[in-house]
Formats: structure tokens, sequence, C-alpha cells
């Protein structure tokens, strides 16, 4: 049989999946089990990790995930008494962000490592705080962007990584679900619902892709639609500018039928792009000077980006090294975030890291 091409080889062998930690196999606890915790839990136990102690202030939101996930673990309603438990090495915190930095402070003085829910913090300089007191206190504080682990998002990441298209020159990101859904819940009442709690996804993907890249300046805008019955704007966009290369996000959340997702890496040999109507139907293309290379990646963004976020994390424990989402890598992608809500109402360029607060 003809040898593969080898480029078609190279890119078989992108290492996109999660990653499991070879031997260490902690104790783990869940402070806050709202409706998301279904896809931490989901991932946890398919992958075998152990949740031994699950919290919130609400027992019965405690014990429904008990039941359907860990009948074993232990219940609470005061994460106080969790971080009492000598067993527990890993705190995942998945509560709202207003609340959430004590709790993780807590938890890192009580010398366990941490997996905060995204967004991280909304003040950059309690994030750096906190960022000081894991250095400080000998833990690691890792932040939940399971987008990084999403199979489309994490494999075109590594393909950036490799040098296998060349320099990056352009990143350029096109959203277009449905975000209506969140008429008459909490989120309603977020003002900066697209470019902060949803679009954070994406900048935090950027700001992987790009690594050592320091954007200089950020510029966006957002509306609402004529038709859209929620109160916060559905659509958003932001262009980030770098010294030798750009990156678009366009995020159109009032989209009631159908839907389509694009993400597009352009470099100096080639490019990269993924395409489809929905999380579970993504198309990956590869163009380079010797044809055009269609690889079948696995898994989904849900649950599997949980799995990638924990995995990593525990990994990083085994391996005495820093987490590749740990908190300070996070607060760039908060930095473009928070530059890109402060352009939009101010119409004007921001410099990322120049916005120490969500506006």
């Amino acid at each position: 049989m003809p040898s593969q091409p080898k480029t078609e080889h190279q890119f078989s062998q992108v290492p996109y999946l999660p990653r499991d930690p070879k031997k260490y196999s902690p104790q783990i606890a869940l402070v806050g089990c709202g409706g998301i915790t279904e896809h931490h839990l989901t991932a946890y136990r398919d992958a075998g990790y152990h949740v031994t102690a699950l919290c919130d202030v609400n027992r019965e939101n405690a014990e429904k995930r008990r039941l359907a996930f860990y009948p074993e673990a232990q219940v609470f309603t005061d994460y106080r008494k969790v971080l009492k438990l000598p067993d527990i090495e890993v705190v995942d915190v998945t509560t709202h962000p207003d609340i959430r930095p004590p709790i993780i402070e807590d938890c890192l003085k009580a010398g366990k490592h941490v997996l905060s829910q995204k967004p991280f913090v909304l003040d950059l300089d309690i994030g750096e705080q906190l960022a000081d007191l894991a250095d400080k206190s000998g833990v690691l504080l890792a932040v939940n962007q399971n987008g990084r682990w999403a199979p489309h998002f994490s494999y075109l990441r590594e393909v950036a990584h490799s040098g296998l298209i060349g320099e990056i020159a352009g990143v350029h990101c096109g959203v277009h679900w449905d975000h209506s859904w969140v008429q008459g819940t909490a989120f309603e009442n977020v003002e900066q619902l697209i470019l902060y709690d949803f679009a954070i996804h994406w900048f935090d993907f950027l700001t992987a892709v790009m690594g050592d890249r320091i954007p200089e300046r950020v510029y966006a805008s957002t509306a609402s639609t004529g038709s859209q019955q929620i109160k916060p704007a559905l659509l958003g966009q932001a262009l980030i500018e770098y010294e030798h290369s750009q990156a678009t996000l366009v995020f159109d959340a009032h989209v009631p039928s159908g839907g389509w997702d694009r993400t597009l890496i352009s470099g100096s040999r080639g490019l990269i792009r993924s395409a489809g109507i929905n999380l579970a139907g993504q198309k990956i293309e590869i163009i380079t000077d010797e044809g055009i290379i269609s690889p079948k990646i696995q898994g989904t963004w849900f649950p599997d980006g949980f799995h990638g976020t924990m995995g990593e994390l525990l990994c990083a424990i085994e391996e005495n090294r820093q987490p590749s989402h740990n908190a300070r890598n996070n607060l760039r992608s908060l930095e473009l975030c928070f530059a890109a809500v402060a352009s939009s109402l101010s119409h004007e360029p921001v410099v990322p890291g120049t916005v120490r607060k969500l506006l």
C-alpha cells in the first residue's frame, strides 16, 4: 500500500484528546451543585475520578447529584466543613463569580488544589491575588475553560502550536447560535451576556492559540436585534490586533432557526478550519500545498471539555507543573474580554489589561 503523505500522518498524530494522570487519583469535592455540574460529574464519573464530597447551600441540589452520580459521596451545605476533610485534595468550585473569590481563597489556604468555574473573576486584581495565594500555599489554581477541550477547538489549537501550518496570521471565529433560551433565567440579567459570559470561551480559545503573542488593541461592539425578546444585546463582535496578525470574533446569538459555527486559523504554510451546524457536527479541513486533509475527530464539547479541564489539573499536580489553564493564563483571556466590553461601551479601541474590572 502507498504510504501516507508526511503531513497527513503528522496531522493524524495531533494530541487533542483529554489526558488523565498515570497514577494520581485524589479525592475531589464539588462546591456548588447547580445545573452545569451535571456535565462536570458526567465527565468525572466516566473518567473514573473520585468525587467524595458534594456541597450546595441548597441540600436538595447536592442530594440530587449524589443520587445521580456518586451515591457514596458525603453531602454538605457549608463548604468550610468540606475543607476540614483531610482526604480531599482537589476542590471544583462552581458557584457564581460574585461569591466565588472568598471560597477559592479559603480552599487555597486550606491547602487544596482548585478548579474554578469560568468566568474566573470580575476583577483582574483579585484574580492576581488568588494566583499569588495559590503559589504561596503550594497548590495549583486552574480555571474551568472547558471550551479548550472541545474536540475541534483542541485539535485546531494543537495544529496551530505544532507549526504544521506555519506562523499564525489570523484567527477568525463566527458563532451563529440562538441564545434567547436564557429568557426568564438569571442569565437574562447579565448585561454583557454575549461578550462576557458567552464569548469568554472564544477569548480564551484565542489566548490559547496565540500563546505568548501580546494583543495590542481590541475594538468591539454589541447590538440588539429588532425582534429579540430578552434584555441583553444578542449581537456582538470583536477585532483583536497583534503585531503581525489579527483575530475576529463574531457572535450572532439570535438565530431562532438553525445554527452555524465556524473557526479558521490561517498560517504562512496553510490553514485549518472547522465548521458545522452544532458542536457535535464539526467538519475539519486542513489546506496546504499538498492538498486538503479532512481528519476525523472524536468526542463532543459536553462533556469532554469538562474531562479535559479536570484531567489537565490532575496531570499537572502529578507532574509538578502549572496546568495550561492556570489562573494567570486565564487572566490574559479576561483582559481581552474586559477590554472588549469596555470598547463596546466607549466605541473606542482598548488596550487589553488597562480595564481591571468588568464594567
